[in-house]
């Protein structure tokens, strides 16, 4: 390697030094980015109230969740789903104790599990509603957690009062949230979009300016190059 390779190298050097740390530094502010998209796609249990009205004929789901903690999740689960005739006594429809159930009544047969499969939710459907299903339903959860030193046991309830009617009627706050949710969901998307396209454009620029300095100074003469590290004296 001749002089002038060995005096380019320490300055060569010097000006990838930045551009590396800038490389770094923007796929950092990438990774970032990813793991706060990944945080906010990640699904989490939401106590939804449940539908109130449902239509002749058609199938209405009667929805009931019960969230657990992440350490809850080994859980013994019963649920036991209630009919409540005004001034009766409830009279149990359906049954999960492990798998489910449909239990004898009028609405066997008609019933359909809808729960999820880690149990936090524990919803049920009516297949084909009549006029006759309007009424309060109970929805009530046991569950027996297994723990090194205890198994402690909680239980909770939820009412639902279903109305049935002959037709549908509009319901516009469902279908302004629905594009409210949408309309995040697209924003979210181009937002990331756009941040990875800007990280790409400043990575691909560091290194074209990287390339162009080490050009220009190539392409000094080996004089000129031997003037620059001696200072001027008068």
């Amino acid at each position: 390697m001749d002089t002038d390779s060995l005096r380019a190298c320490p300055r060569q050097l010097s000006q990838r030094i930045p551009n590396m740390r800038t490389r770094t530094r923007v796929i950092l502010h990438s990774l970032l980015l990813l793991v706060l998209v990944v945080q906010v796609s990640r699904p989490v249990c939401v106590d939804v109230p449940s539908e109130t009205e449902a239509v002749v004929g058609n199938p209405m789901k009667l929805t009931c969740i019960s969230c657990m903690k992440r350490e809850e999740v080994n859980a013994e689960t019963r649920v036991d789903w209630y009919y409540i005739p005004p001034d009766e006594e409830p009279i149990p429809i359906y049954l999960f104790d492990g798998k489910p159930r449909d239990l004898e009544g009028p609405w066997r047969g008609r019933l359909m599990w809808n729960g999820s499969k880690d149990l936090q939710e524990l919803s049920i459907s009516i297949l084909n509603v009549t006029m006759n299903d309007t009424g309060t339903y109970k929805c009530v959860v046991f569950r027996q957690f297994e723990f090194d030193c205890y198994s402690p046991s909680v239980t909770n309830s939820l009412i639902i009062n279903l109305v049935v009617r002959e037709e549908a009627s509009e319901d516009t706050t469902a279908l302004y949230s629905e594009i409210m949710m949408y309309v995040l969901l697209v924003f979210l998307t181009c937002w990331l979009l756009v941040e990875m396209v800007y990280c790409y454009r400043k990575i691909s620029k560091s290194e074209e300016q990287a390339q162009d300095t080490g050009t220009n100074y190539l392409a000094i003469p080996s004089e000129n190059k031997e003037n620059l590290g001696v200072p001027v004296t008068e």
